[in-house]
């Protein structure tokens, strides 16, 4: 019985076009049985953020990040074209039109396929985010568990 592939993903990104690439891919390789994790770090944790506010115990400076980085995947600008978010708006019309699923859709069907999503912890702590903001049922890791993750991955991108 050959062992079970994996795939591991750092997303890095907190560009939706980005954010949903990482997850058509992630989504994709679990459902050809690869072992998946979304290890998302800086920026990325944005794509685990609940939508809307969430009641906790900040510092001024993580009051700050916070009310500037968005609340939510949906809530993610383009990498490219963004225009103020009227790229993003664009963007998800044609998705619509080609009923391609969205970014919060993708997130909620790999954690239906059992994909691994782990938050940074350390980069948490830089921002300030609290667990209490981020969506349920995810794990909280450092780069060492990224890392044996990765170590016996067969594919392992940085997005």
């Amino acid at each position: 019985m050959s062992e079970k592939k994996r795939t591991t993903i750092v997303l890095f990104s907190g560009d939706y076009d980005k954010a949903m690439a990482a997850y058509i891919i992630a989504n994709g390789a679990a459902a050809y049985d690869h072992e998946v994790t979304i290890f998302h770090t800086f920026w990325g944790l944005n794509a685990l953020r609940k939508d809307g506010n969430v009641d906790v115990q900040k510092s001024a400076m993580e009051k700050m990040f916070g009310k500037m980085m968005p609340k939510g995947a949906d809530k993610m600008g383009l990498s490219k074209m963004n225009f103020g978010g009227l790229g993003q708006k664009m963007i998800k019309s044609v998705m619509k039109k080609h009923n391609a699923m969205e970014l919060p859709n993708l997130i909620e069907m790999a954690q239906e396929q059992e994909v691994k999503l782990v938050a940074c912890t350390m980069t948490m702590d830089l921002l300030g985010l609290q667990k209490e903001e981020l969506l349920e049922e995810i794990d909280y890791a450092g780069v060492a568990a990224y890392l044996a993750d990765a170590e016996d991955g067969n594919v392992n991108l940085f997005i």
